[in-house]
């Protein structure tokens, strides 16, 4: 787990035995210690099957130095729970309006970072982020808040059983304007925070994060025209998924994000 400082309390007391700065013990131990962060989240973190859209998890391994492998196992179209259990979610829901599954058996994409031998090892990290696609009214997509924090909070949970390090976010915004303005219009924002409230979990607010990054590239107002201009080169033909240039500007935010908290994982990045 991480201390206060978001660095290690093993890194800390390595750097006072030392006698060196604090930083510079974990540091030397980064560059001996590969890591692999995982991803798991939607179409706006999933690899490229086109020119578009583009994924902002395809873009996160440049960011680092060689000792950090980015393994992006998030799939366009899946809400948290389909991620985890696919085809196992049913087009029924049940008394509590939950979507019912036929089973337990996870997907997998999931059962393969829970590999003891080939998965999630001490020392790595996943990235969790849905929520776009889990407002859906219908099953099999549609998640419900309290199942979604309890999933994300599994999740996380598995991580930390692991000895890795569970790091959340909010799911990118879409362009929303009020005038000039580019406004929040993600859900599961507090179930996200309690999620990392309960597992000790960093979050990431890039919900937040893009807005602000759309209202300093003056993104509002906009004739909805996502085929030229600064609106073309970051989006998609679509208020949502990315171009290259927009999901390399994700990304980085996300990176800025994870050097603002201090997390031992911005020892690595470039």
């Amino acid at each position: 787990m991480f201390g206060v400082s978001g660095v290690s309390e093993a890194g800390s007391a390595a750097g006072h035995c030392s006698g060196t700065s604090l930083a510079a013990a974990p540091a030397a131990r980064a560059a001996a210690q590969p890591v692999t962060v995982w991803l798991a989240g939607d179409s706006t973190m999933a690899d490229p099957s086109s020119r578009c859209p583009v994924g902002w998890g395809s873009q996160f391994d440049a960011l680092f130095n060689s000792d950090v492998t980015v393994k992006n196992q998030a799939v366009s179209g899946r809400s948290i729970q389909t991620w985890l259990y696919e085809s196992n979610v049913t087009n029924t829901k049940g008394s509590d309006g939950e979507c019912l599954l036929r089973s337990n058996a996870y997907s997998s994409r999931w059962q393969a970072m829970l590999n003891s031998t080939t998965g999630m090892k001490p020392g790595d990290y996943l990235f969790i982020q849905f929520g776009i696609n889990d407002t859906n009214s219908a099953c099999p997509r549609h998640v419900g808040r309290p199942r979604y924090q309890q999933l994300m909070t599994m999740m996380a949970q598995a991580a930390l059983d692991r000895g890795a390090h569970p790091v959340l976010l909010t799911s990118v915004a879409a362009i929303t304007c009020s005038g000039s303005t580019a406004t929040k219009n993600r859900a599961f924002v507090p179930q996200t925070f309690a999620a990392g409230s309960a597992t000790g979990a960093p979050v990431v607010d890039l919900d937040a994060l893009s807005v602000s990054l759309y209202n300093s590239l003056r993104f509002c107002p906009n004739n909805g025209d996502y085929g030229s201009g600064p609106l073309g080169d970051f989006f998609c033909n679509d208020h949502t998924h990315f171009e290259a240039y927009g999901a390399q500007r994700i990304a980085r935010l996300v990176a800025d994000d994870v050097r603002h908290k201090n997390l031992p994982l911005a020892l690595y990045l470039r």
